[in-house]
């Protein structure tokens, strides 16, 4: 008979070979010089559980123990499966401006009602770079924000799609918004891809205020999640432009704006391997530390603009999101 343990030790173990089959550059050395079938040791796994096996190199045979010591190498490599330790780098800076407000989701979160939050961006936020999708920042963010919330449901959809530019995003939010079941809050994730291939910056800008009037008309709150800052830019000067447009917008429309392109910048600053630790193997995108950091982050400035201080509900009342002048009228569902 199959007990619960048993089961349980075979479902790590496939999940540990899953995910060095994954990435085989780790292990690249180990399966050239052993091409031993992973059934071999799987068995072992299965009947002694992965210590007992790693006590028995003689049944497994020279290949079987390499395997089996890359499969503990990497499972002891791989990040963890829970929210990141909150390092003394995931702190490197402030994670939203000082008095920026979430009114609409900290009305929801005092009545115990849902929290519905829209991640809609490009690479960044589809989670290009992780390990698996649970590693993408929208994941690992509805995690922190469901800690947090323990009487208010949260729901993150990640609706990230690689290599899109500002114009193609903001064609999906405008239908997004269209639909019944409308966000509480607006993760917009922009710039990136605009600012490393160039163009019209004027036409950037009018794309950005337009996104946001309309997310501001719906009555939803947005926050603007500004471009990575990674060693090999290009062209700095252009790229540093497209990051201030990104402030600029969102300073004169009283958005809030979380900097990743501050925040990476800073932990390189601090060390250069800190930030290489953040970044995936190309160098461009985030990896899954990068990734857990900025939903910590990210998390706890939205748990705390979502929660102001007693005795400040003019100031709440003042941050409401307005319709802007022009704005296409959108009615919440």
């Amino acid at each position: 008979m199959t007990t619960v343990a048993t089961r349980r030790a075979r479902q790590t173990a496939r999940g540990d070979f899953r995910w060095i089959s994954t990435n085989r550059h780790v292990t690249q050395r180990t399966w050239a010089t052993c091409p031993l079938s992973l059934r071999a040791v799987l068995p072992m796994m299965f009947r002694f559980g992965p210590g007992r096996a790693a006590r028995r190199p003689g049944r497994l045979g020279p290949c079987g123990a390499a395997l089996l010591a890359a499969a503990f190498l990497l499972s002891a490599g791989r990040a963890p499966a829970g929210p990141a330790g909150a390092g003394p780098e995931c702190a490197a800076a402030a994670p939203l401006p000082d008095g920026m407000l979430l009114p609409v989701v900290g009305q929801h979160v005092a009545r115990g009602r849902p929290v519905r939050v829209l991640a809609i961006g490009s690479s960044s936020t589809e989670g290009v770079g992780a390990s698996s999708p649970a590693r993408a920042y929208p994941r690992q963010l509805e995690g922190t924000l469901a800690r947090a919330w323990r009487d208010a449901p949260v729901s993150v959809v990640n609706a990230g799609i690689g290599g899109e530019t500002a114009d193609q995003t903001l064609l999906r939010l405008e239908a997004a918004l269209r639909q019944a079941d409308k966000p509480d809050l607006v993760i917009w994730q922009v710039g990136t891809n605009d600012a490393v291939t160039g163009g019209d910056e004027a036409r950037f800008r009018g794309l950005l205020e337009h996104g946001v009037a309309l997310v501001r008309g719906a009555g939803i709150d947005l926050i603007l999640l500004d471009q990575q800052f990674y060693p090999a830019i290009p062209d700095r000067a252009r790229y540093e432009r497209y990051v201030g447009l990104v402030a600029s917008v969102a300073a004169a429309a009283r958005v809030p704006v979380f900097s990743r392109y501050a925040l990476m910048r800073e932990w390189g600053r601090q060390d250069p391997t800190v930030l290489s630790g953040m970044l995936a193997q190309d160098g461009f995108h985030m990896g899954d530390r990068g990734y857990d950091c900025l939903a910590q982050a990210l998390g706890q400035g939205i748990v705390r603009a979502a929660a102001p201080a007693p005795g400040a509900a003019g100031a709440v009342a003042r941050a409401r999101p307005q319709a802007e002048p022009g704005a296409p009228s959108l009615r919440r569902g």
